[in-house]
């Protein structure tokens, strides 16, 4: 077994293991809210596990006892500061407004570039949430194919408590998980759901107890480090791609997906191994 390395000043942990790359948020002092840092850290980590031929799946944790309190507000945050006024009577601003569009900018290359960077990685991402994870931090694990929660963990959509939209995918992926009136319901209320309610909405793939999310997380990660590679990537864009488009372009794409497939190492020997009757053995590409 591989040991830890830290990376963004000790914020973010990562090893490899197995085929297995493991990635943790390491702020447990600062309920594991992210940072710009960790962020681009994770980005840059995402795209070396998919030029990384010896990594086949990737979990996305946190240490101590939240997952993700969302980004960290308490950085500054320059473009969302109201601005200063010279006279309340006249409330002409001492200094300039900050420009059009600033904070549509931060987002977009902020959290946008992250959920994006966990959607199109052709690596299966695996999600272990064992505490609570707000705000950005729901869509971070939402971002993810697969997503384990402890029993203890929940789930809430604080940005309407503040005043603000839910960002970073919210709409785009509450929708599609869990159906148009539970989204709203979620962004709307923003009230605390519990990982029980989180698998009846469709948000995760399993609940287990606390002190089983890691064996539970390691096993399936496994299991998808086995798997044929290129074949889970594929099906991982196809399924991203499903309710984006119309269905010729989805069969069309199904198709492409699996001519590519097809002519892999994983896919000749998973065919050879149906004729012989014998357990395929994949080697991820």
């Amino acid at each position: 077994m591989s040991t830890d390395v830290e990376l963004a000043g000790g914020d973010l942990l990562h090893r490899v293991a197995d085929g297995v790359a493991w990635i943790r948020l390491n702020r447990p002092e600062a309920a594991n809210a992210l940072t710009p840092a960790q962020r681009d850290a994770i980005i840059g980590l995402l795209r070396d596990c998919d030029e990384d031929r010896s990594v086949r799946a990737i979990v996305l944790g946190a240490t101590g006892r939240h997952f993700c309190g969302g980004a960290d507000l308490r950085i500054a945050r320059p473009e969302l500061d109201p601005p200063e006024f010279d006279d309340a009577a006249t409330a002409h601003p001492a200094t300039p407004h900050p420009a059009t569009a600033v904070v549509m900018k931060t987002i977009a290359y902020g959290a946008h570039r992250l959920v994006t960077a966990l959607q199109d990685c052709q690596k299966p991402v695996l999600a272990s949430v064992q505490g609570t994870a707000a705000g950005l931090g729901v869509q971070l694990a939402l971002a993810c194919d697969l997503v384990l929660m402890a029993e203890e963990a929940s789930f809430i959509e604080i940005f309407v408590r503040r005043g603000l939209v839910a960002d970073g995918g919210a709409a785009y992926l509450l929708t599609r998980l869990a159906g148009l009136q539970r989204a709203k319901e979620l962004m709307l209320l923003g009230d605390r759901i519990s990982a029980a309610q989180a698998r009846e909405y469709g948000l995760v793939t399993d609940v287990v107890p606390g002190d089983r999310l890691e064996a539970r997380t390691a096993e399936l990660a496994a299991t998808l480090a086995r798997g044929p590679t290129v074949a889970l990537g594929l099906m991982k864009r196809l399924a991203n791609r499903a309710l984006d488009g119309d269905r010729t372009g989805a069969l069309f794409d199904e198709a492409l997906a699996q001519e590519l497939a097809a002519k892999s190492a994983d896919g000749q020997a998973g065919v050879a191994a149906f004729a012989e009757r014998r357990p395929a053995e994949f080697r991820g590409y």
